[in-house]
């Protein structure tokens, strides 16, 4: 492992061990291995957290976006928007069912979706967008919501990295007709394993996500529609409870850090702002969202993709972890080129991809590594001046 990981899982489980193997016990003792007692309790204290009326466990967070688009009836012949820069399961999950995805720029500086691109790129064809909570900072919401309303659109918001985050007091992944979840292992709130959620106030949608989760079987065996299996694992239902008891000390932790390095990049005198940014400096992650929650730490690298990929080589010798996310676009990925994407189409999505770099940032990392991150970026920057 690297003197300074991008990420340490083990540092945050060994404190609480005890509780999550007292967890799988009982769930192994009531032999209640798909939902159940666990599983209910989880969506229940989900719920509340989000301040939604109603939340199901499922499978990942892939799943919960091709949950919510499903409940939707979203298909063939229709669009559905979402940002270009973002992980794959965002548009994936779109073009599972026969829909278009309709790629979409970003802030600049954010890199969460631009809300006048809904004005920009909704035809009579378009369903539904999909804004990301990108890094764990929410998407401007109030924009992108009215602008929705206006026309008519459904809201999924691919909350997969933001549990927890807030916008102007709302918990991301609460504000549109659905939140999809992700408790992948390196989310802020994650499992032992996949694990997803889905959130809504909409009884009827969401009472159809519910029968959808178990292959559309309402009653069970009877089958109007036809769903999938899409049920989260009662053993990772009662971890998920353990670990979210620490979910806010957590993001207070990732807070504190990204405020560190802050400083710490602050003092190098290397940091420009973005829109001036020139090789041989950095630019930093807006930090003046109180309510972002930092799954990512990802700063700008001037110069460039051959700089960016320069300095990860040199994080590489000099035993530091780091992470791309993302080097492509989705406009420009191969399984999408049918739709005529090219380079050029999304400027900014496409900059990003070129120049963005992913820092340590979990909640266990210790000042001194830290220091240490900040003195391997300075050193790369200061040797190419």
């Amino acid at each position: 492992m690297p003197s300074v990981p991008l990420l340490d899982l083990t540092r945050g489980g060994e404190s609480i061990r005890a509780e999550l193997m007292s967890a799988c016990e009982r769930v192994i003792d009531s032999g209640y291995y798909i939902l159940g007692p666990d599983v209910q309790a989880l969506e229940e204290e989900c719920a509340e957290f989000l301040g939604n009326k109603f939340a199901i466990g499922v499978s990942s967070g892939s799943d919960a976006l091709l949950l919510a688009l499903m409940a939707l009836c979203i298909g063939p012949g229709d669009e559905v928007l979402c940002p270009s820069f973002t992980f794959f399961a965002t548009a994936g999950a779109v073009w599972r069912l026969g829909a278009k995805p309709v790629f979409c720029d970003v802030d600049p500086l954010t890199l969460n979706l631009d809300p006048e691109e809904i004005v920009r790129k909704t035809t009579d064809k378009t369903r539904a967008v999909i804004p990301v909570h990108l890094y764990g900072r929410s998407a401007d919401m109030d924009p992108i919501l009215s602008l929705c309303k206006e026309r008519g659109l459904r809201v999924i918001e691919d909350a997969a990295q933001s549990y927890g985050a807030t916008y102007k007091g709302r918990q991301s992944g609460s504000m549109g007709d659905f939140g999809a979840f992700s408790f992948f292992p390196t989310k802020n709130l994650g499992g032992l394993g996949d694990g997803g959620l889905v959130s809504s106030d909409d009884p009827e949608i969401f009472e159809m996500a519910k029968i959808m989760r178990v292959h559309g079987g309402a009653p069970k065996y009877h089958h109007k529609v036809v769903g999938g299996n899409f049920r989260i694992d009662t053993l990772q239902a009662a971890c998920l409870r353990v670990k979210a008891k620490y979910l806010t000390d957590a993001i207070d932790c990732r807070r504190r850090n990204a405020d560190l390095y802050r400083q710490g990049f602050e003092a190098t005198g290397l940091v420009q702002p973005y829109a001036a940014l020139e090789a041989g400096a950095i630019a930093l992650p807006p930090h003046d969202d109180p309510g972002q929650s930092w799954n990512q730490y990802c700063i700008r690298v001037g110069g460039g993709r051959q700089a960016r990929d320069a300095m990860r080589q040199h994080f590489v010798e000099q035993g530091v972890g780091s992470e791309v996310y993302y080097p492509i676009p989705l406009h420009l990925q191969e399984c999408f080129q049918h739709l005529g994407g090219k380079p050029g189409d999304l400027p900014i999505s496409e900059q990003a991809s070129e120049d963005v770099m992913a820092l340590p940032i979990f909640p266990e990392l210790t000042e001194g590594e830290i220091a240490q991150v900040v003195e391997t970026v300075s050193a790369f920057c200061t040797a190419k001046a």
